[in-house]
């Protein structure tokens, strides 16, 4: 008889176990929302239904183009097309104003050409330092 009490006590442990199964299935069944809030911002409240999961980040952050899709990179693979087809009509010009050693006076040029880069580039690491407007 003990024999079958047990395996009575181990079918009882068993139903009771698959009666506890749909308590976590309802609650997987509940919506998550992921959502960022700025400085001070209040987080929503969950509800029964729903799941609020936030995710606080500086209030200058508000404003700026998500980190994902912000471009990186070297300024050759951020630069436009359009500046980049520019400098190619340089490439092969001589003369006075070319920074070229071919020609009368090419040296002219190169002054003018490292001076207008320095220009270039401190514009540029001031405009990636600031924040957009």
């Amino acid at each position: 008889m003990s024999k079958i009490q047990s395996l009575l006590g181990t079918a009882a442990l068993m139903a009771a176990s698959v009666v506890a199964l749909p308590a976590p299935a309802a609650a997987q069944n509940a919506k998550v929302s992921e959502i960022i809030v700025y400085g001070t911002d209040p987080c929503p409240r969950s509800t029964d239904d729903e799941i609020v999961v936030c995710a606080r980040k500086p209030e200058s952050e508000r404003f700026r183009i998500p980190e994902r899709l912000r471009q990186g990179g070297s300024l050759q693979s951020r630069q436009a097309w359009a500046v980049r087809a520019k400098t190619f009509e340089t490439v092969g010009r001589t003369g006075i104003q070319s920074c070229s050693p071919v020609g009368p006076a090419g040296y002219t040029g190169c002054a003018d050409q490292l001076i207008k880069q320095a220009f270039d580039e401190r514009k540029e690491q001031v405009e990636g330092e600031s924040t957009p407007r």
